[in-house]
């Protein structure tokens, strides 16, 4: 008896342990977006708030955005997904056209709507959860050659704009997903070899992933050319030690690395909070990945379960890849950092999947 009241306070606590830990995350990300950008905002736009005041506003649509979305009961989604899935496409189709893909930096990656830059790949993300949990919610054979084709498409229009480290983490998704429905996993792995054989070749194929990839095997060789970034970062890291630099005193926010309040805001947070005080914020965000994780295996059906399952994936691909990146594990891709990271797409679509997950929950 005394066991099933404790199992049963766990279970009514999952929802609010969700939304007070994302929330608490999503505000340490804010106030590090301040730290990181400060000096960047104030020499680009005369303004130390500019970007964290943008943060701000993206951070309250986010918040309407989950408790518009947490009223939603997940089951209707598996109505919506077939024609979420038909817009997902047609954005990654028209962001490619000129005139209406803003494109910046060589990539065409986002639909300037004048006062939000709306961003297809992170949208992506969002319909193949939506859409493959659906999909894979009954056990149906020869499945796999759809599932190829929509995959293969999807990866098609993201590596047009092109977004590496997006179509990586939808690949992987995508994989995971087809795991979890309990499908035939001899097909993942001829999928995973030839998913290999592709990126050797577009790779070879375009010559600023060849100096991403030199700078990932060797980035000491030019560390003011194409390794500049990773050695940046690394110095970062290495500066923090054991306790950090301390608040407002990261040497590297000073222009020197790149776009830091974005997907290299943990080398900031690492260079004035030191080891210790990152692996806290790194436990806290596995906290709420445990919740997501204790969400998919107590979910009443299927659906939820799968659903859950690949949003608790969501986060650990994108947190896995963006530390392997900065740790020089895997080349680094620019993959932002849930809840953590600059950027308006992104932190919609995280509240976007997190009030999903906070329906299942509260239906437990």
């Amino acid at each position: 008896m005394i066991k099933r009241k404790i199992k049963h306070k766990v279970i009514v606590n999952l929802p609010n342990n969700i939304l007070f830990t994302s929330l608490a995350i999503n505000l340490m990300g804010i106030f590090f977006i301040f730290e990181a950008s400060s000096v960047n905002s104030f020499v680009n736009f005369q303004d130390p708030f500019y970007y964290v005041k943008l943060q701000i506003i993206w951070f309250l649509a986010g918040l309407f955005l989950f408790f518009f979305i947490s009223k939603i009961d997940y089951h209707r989604w598996y109505y919506l997904a077939f024609s979420i899935v038909v817009f997902n496409f047609a954005a990654l189709i028209l962001v490619l056209v000129p005139g209406i893909g803003k494109q910046i930096g060589g990539a065409r990656r986002w639909i300037d709507f004048g006062f939000f830059n709306f961003q297809p790949s992170e949208f992506a993300k969002l319909a193949m959860i939506l859409y493959l949990s659906s999909w894979f919610l009954k056990k149906e054979r020869k499945q796999f050659a759809s599932f190829l084709i929509l995959l293969g498409l999807t990866m098609f229009l993201i590596m047009n704009q092109p977004d590496l480290g997006t179509g990586v983490l939808i690949f992987s998704l995508s994989i995971a997903i087809y795991y979890f429905a309990g499908l035939n996993y001899i097909y993942l792995i001829y999928l995973v070899l030839l998913a290999c054989v592709l990126v050797v070749i577009g790779i070879a194929i375009a010559p600023y992933r060849i100096q991403r990839l030199y700078a990932f095997l060797a980035p000491e060789s030019d560390p003011l050319g194409i390794g500049y970034q990773i050695t940046q970062m690394r110095e970062a890291l290495s500066s923090g030690g054991l306790f950090g630099r301390g608040i407002g005193f990261s040497e590297k926010k000073f222009l020197f690395l790149p776009e830091a309040h974005t997907d290299a805001i943990l080398p900031i947070i690492g260079e004035e909070l030191g080891f210790i005080g990152l692996m806290i914020i790194l436990l806290i965000y596995f906290y709420l990945i445990f919740n997501l994780y204790k969400t998919a295996i107590s979910a009443p059906d299927r659906f939820g379960f799968i659903l859950s399952g690949a949003i608790m994936l969501y986060f650990i691909l994108h947190l896995v890849i963006n530390v392997s990146g900065i740790a020089g594990i895997i080349p680094f891709t620019g993959l932002p950092i849930p809840l953590i990271s600059y950027g308006g797409s992104n932190l919609l679509i995280s509240y976007f999947l997190l009030a999903i997950v906070y329906n299942i929950a509260k239906q437990i």
